[in-house]
Formats: C-alpha cells, structure tokens, sequence
C-alpha cells in the first residue's frame, strides 16, 4: 500500500512538473498590457514590411595570413555579407565592392599580423566584425550599410 500511495504521488508530482514547464516554454508571446492587441499587430506588420526592403550583397572571401616572427602561421578565411537598406543601395554598394574588399584586407592584415585579433591564437569574431564595421562606414559612409554581416570565419594552421 505504500509502494502504491508513493507510485501515485511521484506520478502526480512529475505530472504537475511537466505541466508547469510546458505552460512556461510553450506558452505564446503576448503584447504588454498597456499595449492591446491591434497595436501589437500593427507593430509587427511595420517590421515585415521595413524587413522586407532589406537587402544583402555577398562579398567574395577573403582569405587572409597571420604572419609572426617565422614567417606565415596561420591563414583566415572569412565570408562577409553587407546588409543595406533598399534594392537601390545594394547596386550602389555592390559597385564598391572591390574598394571594400581592398580596405578590409589592409585593415585585417595589419590587425592579425598584429595580434590584435587574436586571443590565445583564437580569431576574436567580435573585434573582427567591430573592425569590419568601422572601414566599411569610412569607404561607404554612415547610412548606406546597415551592417557588416560575418558568414564564416575559419582559421587554419600552415
């Protein structure tokens, strides 16, 4: 009879358990209370529409070699995508594309040769990308690229 009582109050408690937790992760986003439902939807709607003018231009990899004091160590290959905000822009940018590739050579080159970039012989992605960020708005100004997009990033000894 214990054996019995026990069975059914761990099965209870499991039951009440899974519950709780498909009720917690399964459960759908709601808008906040101060916002009602029309408001929420018609946000959302703003957003697809302002998403779906973006656009992206695949830029060729590039493929970069860290040099220490013996020569070549490892080489970086990294594939980038630039968002922009409109078909037109994606054009204009794509015609700049290889004064783009060029400035980020440069700047990727003396970053990794320089260690800058690396921590514990580890490629930081971040840095990277900050970097990347920073010479596409020099070559191409503030408001034409929204974002330097990193695809792969891929490192490999010699």
């Amino acid at each position: 009879m214990k054996k019995m009582i026990m069975a059914v109050t761990a099965l209870a408690l499991l039951g009440g358990s899974a519950a709780g937790a498909y009720v917690f992760f399964v459960k759908p986003a709601q808008a906040s209370e101060h916002e009602g439902p029309k408001k929420a939807e018609e946000k959302a709607e703003g957003g697809k529409e302002a998403e779906s003018t973006i656009s992206f231009v695949q830029m060729s990899p590039l493929v970069l070699p860290i040099v220490d004091k013996n020569g070549v160590s490892q080489v970086v290959s990294i594939v980038i995508s630039l968002e922009v905000k409109d078909p037109e822009s994606a054009k204009e940018v794509e015609k700049f594309t290889p004064r783009l590739k060029d400035a980020y050579i440069q700047d990727m080159y003396g970053a990794l040769t320089r260690q800058a970039a690396m921590e514990g012989g580890v490629v930081q992605v971040g840095y990277i990308k900050s970097r990347l960020n920073k010479v596409t708005a020099k070559i191409m100004g503030q408001d034409k690229v929204r974002d330097v997009l990193l695809q792969v990033v891929q490192q490999r000894p010699v």
